[in-house]
């Protein structure tokens, strides 16, 4: 059950504070929405996740349409917020009041000023003609010796766009500034209009690599805004579907992390890993990355008595072989010497930034949404979250580690919960009234994503707001980074295991 408080935007920041006071973890997410037609108002809403399992505390902030497009900053109070208010005044151009050093995140230097594209009229049809460059901000350290190392945003490595910059003296990195979003697809946009079963392929592909968990999302906030219970086999394949994901993305991290200093056998050994847990998927949706599993409603696709003994199998071949991997990792004194203590993102600073996910729960951030607000059949099954205090690269590889054994132990027993379970797969989602909303989360390998909705006529999208794990987490690198040298940059950019194209929705 979700619990919304609507206040006057001047009131905004109070109420805001108050609710992340007594929230466990915080600001979730923050975002606005054109209400103009229906209020005369632009919204400003905050999402918390509250004291209870079972839905969001929102506080919803009122900005008349005609007067000053302005709230007061939450950044001083609720440093989460930063980056969501950055985004606000882009693509809505409701300004933070109080905002220290306000500047573009989204739109670049070469997208024209006053225009914003998440705006009821603006046409997402139209040719946007290309700015005059801008001065575009970027934050850096001053003094002497200080020199700055810029870095991408195309880079040596088949990667995203990315440009950083690093604030030297002598060797050691003293702030590190990101400029990010240069590939943006508009999918918030593109949506507006269509229905949730039309809008679904491309909330799949928000990110590349974390297609169950956004559809699990995107689906569990139109089920909830519809009053539509799926049924019991649909929650253990889905269950099934994201520890499947979830596993072959920390195997993939894992062994990837060796790249960050030459450790070929380690990376080697986790791409073949990795090609088999892909192989597997394959087998069980038709594609590598599990695309087309999950559906309003339930799923598409069932987990066969034969299907589930091939995942049976090919678990109890990677369990032996996963320990081979790690053990390289362990018995490398060169490796650990690289990442202990390396790269370390303090509680505290995990904590107030409203970090998720590996990250923060290896810097002693407890909290995990299959535990702490569990969804699907989480709630009824038995699983560690694992937590580890140093907050550095060791921390983020160790979490992972232990967190591919639960994830094990998670798929086998929503493997027996299958075989238990009657055949159906899906129930009939009705069509939602004008102006309901829904949110939907789910703990995804990097972290908690979090949709909202809100429906227009004709059961067709009015708003649609995603907000991924990574889009939480990248701010915590340019607190992680300095302090050490740019040849262990890799290695913390790494052991975040941080999306661009997750940003770019």
């Amino acid at each position: 059950m979700d619990r919304t408080f609507v206040v006057k935007a001047a009131n905004l920041r109070a109420a805001a504070n108050a609710c992340a006071s007594r929230s466990r973890h915080g600001l979730l997410a923050m975002f606005a929405c054109d209400e103009r037609a229906q209020s005369g108002c632009y919204a400003i809403y905050c999402l918390f996740d509250g004291r209870w399992p079972d839905g969001l505390t929102t506080v919803k902030g009122l900005v008349p349409a005609d007067g000053p497009l302005e709230f007061p900053s939450l950044t001083p109070v609720i440093p989460a917020a930063a980056w969501y208010e950055r985004e606000i005044y882009d693509m809505f151009g409701v300004k933070p009041v109080g905002y220290p050093e306000l500047r573009p995140l989204v739109l670049h230097e070469n997208w024209p000023e006053g225009v914003h594209p998440l705006r009821k009229d603006f046409d997402a049809r139209q040719e946007v003609p290309t700015a005059a460059d801008r001065p575009f901000l970027m934050l850096h350290a001053h003094g002497e010796g200080v020199f700055e190392v810029p870095v991408g945003p195309i880079h040596a490595g088949i990667i995203e766009p990315g440009h950083f910059r690093f604030s030297q003296a002598g060797e050691s990195i003293i702030r590190l500034d990101a400029k990010l979003f240069f590939t943006h697809r508009g999918i918030e946009k593109a949506v507006e209009g269509l229905t949730p079963d039309a809008a679904l392929p491309m909330v799949e592909r928000i990110c590349g690599v974390c297609a169950v968990s956004h559809a699990l999302s995107f689906s569990q906030a139109v089920e909830g805004m519809t009053g539509t219970v799926i049924p019991e086999r649909a929650r253990w394949i889905r269950v099934l579907a994201a520890e499947l994901e979830r596993l072959y993305n920390h195997v993939g991290d894992i062994g990837n992390l060796g790249a960050g200093l030459g450790f070929a056998v380690a990376v080697s050994n986790g791409a073949r890993l990795k090609e088999g847990l892909l192989r597997l998927n394959e087998a069980v949706t038709g594609n590598r990355y599990l695309r087309g599993m999950v559906v309003p409603g339930g799923v598409a696709m069932d987990a066969t008595a034969e299907l589930r003994q091939a995942i049976d199998e090919a678990l109890a071949a990677f369990e032996p072989d996963f320990a081979e991997l790690v053990g390289l990792f362990k018995e490398n004194d060169a490796f650990l010497d690289r990442v202990n203590t390396t790269g370390v993102l303090p509680f505290t600073a995990a904590r107030e930034l409203g970090v998720v996910g590996v990250a923060a729960r290896a810097s002693g951030v407890d909290w995990d949404m299959r535990r702490d607000k569990p969804y699907g059949g989480y709630g009824e099954l038995d699983f560690a979250v694992p937590v580890r205090r140093s907050g550095d690269v060791a921390a983020r590889l160790w979490v992972r580690v232990d967190e591919v054994h639960q994830t094990v132990r998670l798929i086998r027993q929503a493997l027996e919960r299958i075989a238990a379970s009657g055949p159906e797969l899906a129930a009939s989602v009705p069509a939602a009234a004008a102006g309901s909303t829904g949110a939907g989360w789910s703990e995804s390998a990097r972290g908690a994503n979090v949709h909202w909705l809100m429906m227009g006529e004709d059961n067709r999208i009015w708003r649609y707001f995603a907000r991924s794990a990574s889009y939480a987490n990248w701010p915590a690198l340019t607190v992680a980074a300095p302090g050490n040298i740019i040849p262990d940059f890799p290695l913390i950019n790494k052991s975040f295991e941080l999306c661009y194209a997750c940003l770019d929705r």
